[in-house]
C-alpha cells in the first residue's frame, strides 16, 4: 500500500543530471497513479488541466489555491514521485504567495512554480496577458523562499512577459528572477527553435531551465530528449493528459448514446477487475484485514 512519501530533495539531484526530466501533466490521484505506473520520474500538476476537470471552465484564474492544495494532498498521498505544482501567481501579493507556498508544502509540492501574470492570470498560449512589475515579482519570489520550511522544496519562476513585452525583456525578467535565488526557471510560450536556443544560452549553464509543451500552443513541439539537446532540464507535457481524456470520453459518450450499450467499447476500456488491479483494490482489502479484529 502507497504512502504519503514524495522525496522532494530527489529531484534537486535528478536536475544535476543531464538527461531532461519529462514530467507528463496530472490532474488527480487517479491521474498521477497512473503516470507514476508508467514510469515517469516526476509528475506535473497542471492548474489549466484542475480548471477542465474540476470546474469544467477555461485556465482563466478561476481555481484557488484551497482546490490545488486538496488536489495536491490527495496525489502526494497516494504516489511517491516528486510532483511539480503549478501555483499561478501565487493567488494574490507576496503574503498570499508565503501562505500559498506554506500550504503546497505542506501537501507535498516538491517544486512550486509561480508566474509573474497579472491577476486573473490566463493559460500561458492564451493571448492578452499582462504581467505586474519586475519588482513586484521580485518580492514575491523572495517571500516564496522565506515561506518554504526546507530549502529541498525548490522555487521554479516563469515568466511571461515574452507575449507581452518580447524576448528580449522576458529574458532580463528571468535573469532578475534568478538573482532573488529561484531553483529553476521557465520563460512561457517560446515562439521558435532559435528564441530557445537563445535562452538556453543565456541560462542552461547557471540554473534548470523548464520547457512547456502545449500541443495547439505558440512553441513548437519537440521530445524531451530533443529538448534536453538544446539545454532544458524540465520538460512537461501539462495540458496533453486532459486532452487525451477528453477526446477518449467524447468517442465513449458518444458511442453509448448511439447503441445504448457499451458493448462496442469494451476492448477500449477496462473491466472491473483490470481497474480495480490498477487502483490497488486486492492490496488495499488485504491491509484493512490487519484491522478488523479477526487476524
Amino acid at each position: 500500500m502507497t504512502s504519503k512519501a514524495t522525496h522532494p530533495a530527489n529531484l534537486a539531484q535528478r536536475l544535476t543530471q543531464q538527461k531532461a526530466l519529462l514530467a507528463p501533466g496530472v490532474y488527480d490521484a487517479f491521474s498521477a497513479l497512473i503516470a507514476e505506473q508508467a514510469g515517469f520520474e516526476a509528475l506535473y500538476l497542471s492548474g489549466a488541466s484542475i480548471a477542465y476537470t474540476r470546474l469544467g471552465r477555461s485556465d482563466i484564474g478561476l481555481t484557488t489555491a484551497t482546490e490545488v492544495a486538496q488536489t495536491l494532498a490527495h496525489i502526494t498521498d497516494r504516489i511517491r514521485v516528486p510532483v511539480i505544482v503549478d501555483a499561478d501567481t501565487g493567488f494574490g501579493n507576496a503574503l498570499n504567495t508565503q501562505r500559498t507556498v506554506r500550504d503546497f508544502e505542506r501537501a507535498g509540492a516538491a517544486m512550486i512554480q509561480i508566474e509573474d501574470q497579472t491577476f486573473p492570470k490566463r493559460c500561458g498560449h492564451l493571448d492578452g496577458k499582462g504581467v505586474v512589475l519586475v519588482s513586484e515579482m521580485q518580492g514575491k519570489l523572495k517571500a516564496a523562499l522565506d515561506a518554504r520550511h526546507s530549502s529541498n522544496t525548490l522555487i521554479l519562476a516563469r515568466t511571461d512577459a515574452l507575449a507581452v513585452e518580447g524576448l528580449e525583456a522576458a529574458l532580463e525578467r528571468a535573469e532578475a528572477y534568478l538573482a532573488c535565488g529561484v531553483d529553476a526557471l521557465f520563460i512561457e510560450a517560446l515562439r521558435t527553435p532559435e528564441q530557445m536556443d537563445q535562452a538556453c544560452a543565456q541560462f542552461a549553464h547557471r540554473i534548470p531551465l523548464l520547457a512547456n509543451m502545449v500541443e495547439g500552443g505558440q512553441t513548437p513541439i519537440q521530445s524531451a530528449h530533443e529538448l534536453g539537446e538544446r539545454g532544458f532540464r524540465i520538460v512537461i507535457f501539462p495540458g496533453g493528459t486532459a486532452r487525451a481524456v477528453a477526446h477518449t470520453l467524447q468517442g465513449y459518450y458518444g458511442s453509448l448514446h448511439a447503441h445504448q450499450t457499451t458493448t462496442p467499447w469494451r476492448y477500449q476500456m477496462l473491466n472491473f477487475d483490470d481497474l480495480n488491479q490498477v487502483i490497488g483494490t486486492p492490496e488495499l482489502l488485504a491491509h484493512g484485514k490487519q484491522y478488523d479484529g479477526k487476524s
